[in-house]
């Protein structure tokens, strides 16, 4: 049973995107992030239910409108009808899905029986004129990004491989929902969905209650809760279809469409998508409230939904948007000269990007997007409380949990610094993280065989197909043409005259796909008391930012060890969440002793323990130490991470040098940089 729409609880921005593009899916789809637990998937799911229905040409795989059929349409041309009546389709694109499925590809049934080359329609065919949802889409492997991004940019998809050549629509409204903890998406394919919101769980007793109850009783028999339900599944699938018959009429004037463009400009958004977005989602915004003409309430939910995502200059940006500012800039009146920029070469006005504001840049799509109305009330509940159709039907909700205030978020960009926090003693308060430099790129060595990723090149189970294995090989996925051609020759001798072509297990061939693998990128930082002098520290923290960066970039996973004091601790367990580490890398404290070889062994127990669990992905280890430790024992437990790259980083400035980290590498057989090769900084003085 698909749980109902209206009877999710709460997630209010949710809603209103999801509803919005149900109205006009020319918006673009929506990204819905926020924490596990918290019904994405189920509002997505219950979404499909409320769709009005379409009709498709009898017997068309690709979902053909029987009024208007693709003229060149593979299974074209179709019987003259109306076609068949249906809901849209929702189609769930997996993590794992392989590139044929998902594309589509040769028709191995018919290929390998009858001996005609035909198109077999992946999963984009499926979802055309429907719902495309991708479940944990910042998981999704690259290749499977630039697929999906050449459709959604083309509203096609073209299909060029094995003797197949095939071109079909694609039009569908893209879903995707992810956790921020397991890593953020690619710039390029966040760009694509029209609307964002961040959700979180709500922290009131009263509303958590009634979510478990309402789940329990759809568990309990799901025919009655759904007829429970049911009267407002009707209204609400009622009035999306109303709203889609007023879009064509509703107004954008052009004082609208200055806001909208005052509003882009205002927040610095890169190229014109998010005008456009703006304009649909202001559009559907009216029609979904019985307007005739767009207003500014329209507008300013519009901005709260397409802009936060765009506004981002670097992956460690908070989403969000300053809702301070842009209540200014709406509130201007139209005869109003824009602000003065300041004397030639000052700074410019203050913006999103430029400090931390009013506190409301966090997470600011969680409660924002203020539509006048957005779905009809909830209905029945058994504690009294609505369904949360409205925005105001339930309180908002505090920070996600775990979330820490003093997680100052680092701009890296050279921007203001995060609060020192104290952890105890003078000695040991935590430094600021300083301006992201420049990295090196670091590869380490190759490898037969690895963790899809964007470093080094290596053989991986995704990537572009390179060439044929040799027979026998047990990995790899099938190189249909190499079996062909090597069972072709001995077809006679096998006695087939006709039929179906005759296999035997030594024709097998198996393509070689190379790629560029993935790291555990663990970040091994000395916080003794050492590291905290001559501002240090805040050199050492803006190099790891830097190098956050280009783990981001390069798909990397990423793990922080800080050992000071008594011993060594693990800051952040590996996890694709750069972002994550950066909260982490602004708190950490120093002061104490150098328990180097602490360090170490906690780095040789995580590598062990993450293994387990993907024992492809090579492990890259950025030790950050001035080398003042004792080095006897370090080696010692060096040794742990033998036969991994090793790389020391030395963090030791100033006039005098001891060379103590130079002497460090050489004794672990580790690679030697000096912090200046990550730092754009001068020598300290």
């Amino acid at each position: 049973m698909t749980f109902p729409f209206t009877a999710v609880l709460g997630a209010d921005p949710m809603r209103t995107a999801l509803i919005l593009n149900a109205v006009s899916p020319q918006i673009g789809g929506v990204l819905v992030r926020g924490e596990k637990g918290t019904a994405k998937s189920t509002a997505v799911r219950g979404l499909a239910e409320l769709l009005p229905t379409l009709r498709s040409a009898a017997g068309c795989r690709f979902g053909c409108d029987p009024q208007a059929p693709e003229p060149a349409c593979p299974d074209g041309p179709h019987p003259a009808g109306d076609g068949l009546e249906h809901r849209p389709r929702l189609v769930e694109l997996p993590v794992g899905a392989s590139e044929d499925r998902v594309i589509g590809s040769l028709d191995l049934e018919r290929a390998l029986g009858e001996g005609v080359t035909a198109f077999q329609p992946g999963l984009l065919a499926a979802a055309h004129r429907g719902v495309l949802y991708v479940d944990e889409v910042n998981l999704l492997a690259d290749h499977l990004v630039d697929v999906l991004l050449d459709a959604a940019a083309m509203g096609r998809n073209h299909v060029e491989r094995d003797g197949v050549s095939v071109s079909h629509p694609a039009r569908f409204l893209l879903i995707g929902s992810m956790n921020p903890e397991e890593g953020e998406l690619r710039p390029q394919l966040l760009d694509r969905f029209g609307l964002a919101v961040d959700v979180a769980a709500s922290r009131d007793p009263k509303i958590r209650v009634e979510v478990v109850r309402r789940r329990l009783a759809a568990d309990a028999d799901p025919d009655a809760f759904a007829r429970r339900w049911a009267p407002q599944q009707h209204d609400l699938a009622a009035r999306i279809a109303a709203a889609r018959d007023r879009l064509p009429h509703v107004r954008l004037g052009d004082g609208a469409l200055v806001r909208i463009a005052e509003v882009c400009a205002a927040f610095d958004v890169d190229g014109m998508r998010a005008d456009i977005v703006m304009a649909r989602t202001a559009l559907a915004h009216a029609a979904w409230n019985d307007r005739d003409e767009v207003t500014t309430d329209d507008v300013r939910a519009a901005a709260l939904l397409a802009l936060p995502h765009r506004r981002r200059r670097n992956p460690f940006d908070e989403p969000g948007l300053d809702e301070k500012q842009l209540d200014d800039v709406l509130d201007r009146p139209d005869d109003d000269p824009e602000p003065d920029p300041g004397p030639a070469g000052g700074p410019p006005p203050a913006g999103p990007d430029d400090g931390p504001g009013d506190g409301q840049g966090d997470g600011a799509g969680v409660d924002t997007g203020r539509p006048e109305t957005t779905t009809p009330d909830a209905g029945p509940s058994d504690a009294g409380t609505r369904d949360g159709a409205t925005p105001d039907s339930a309180p908002a909700d505090p920070e996600p949990a775990g979330a820490e205030a003093s997680d100052a978020r680092p701009s890296g960009t050279g921007g203001p610094t995060p609060p020192t926090a104290s952890d105890g003693p003078a000695a040991q308060r935590s430094a600021p993280v300083g301006a992201a430099g420049r990295v090196r790129r670091l590869t380490g060595s190759g490898r037969a065989a690895a963790t899809p990723g964007r470093r080094a090149q290596a053989r991986t189970g995704a990537g572009r197909t390179t060439g044929v294995l040799p027979a026998g090989e047990p990995a790899g996925p099938p190189h249909l043409p190499a079996t062909l051609a090597a069972a072709a020759p001995h077809q006679a001798a096998r006695g087939r005259g006709s039929g179906p072509v005759r296999f035997r297990v030594q024709d097998v061939r198996r393509a070689e796909r190379r790629g560029r693998e993935g790291n555990l990128v663990l970040f091994v930082v000395d916080a003794s008391g050492s590291m905290g002098a001559r501002s240090r520290m805040s050199e050492v923290k803006g190099a790891v930012l830097g190098l956050l960066l280009d783990a981001y970039q390069r798909r990397d996973k990423v793990g922080l060890i800080t050992f000071r004091d008594a011993g060594a601790e693990v800051v952040l367990p590996p996890t694709s969440s750069v972002d994550f580490a950066a909260r982490r890398l602004a708190a950490i404290p120093t002061g104490g002793r150098t328990p180097l070889a602490a360090g170490l062994v906690t780095a040789g127990r995580v590598i062990d323990g993450e293994r387990l669990r993907d024992p492809l992905r090579r492990p890259l280890v950025l030790l950050m130490t001035d080398g003042r430790a004792d080095n006897s024992t370090a080696v010692r437990a060096g040794a742990a991470l033998r036969g991994h790259d090793l790389v020391v980083v030395d963090c030791e400035r100033g006039p005098v040098r001891l060379g103590l980290a130079r002497r460090l590498a050489a004794d672990l057989r580790a690679d030697y940089l000096p912090l200046g090769e990550f730092t754009t900084e001068g020598e300290a003085a």
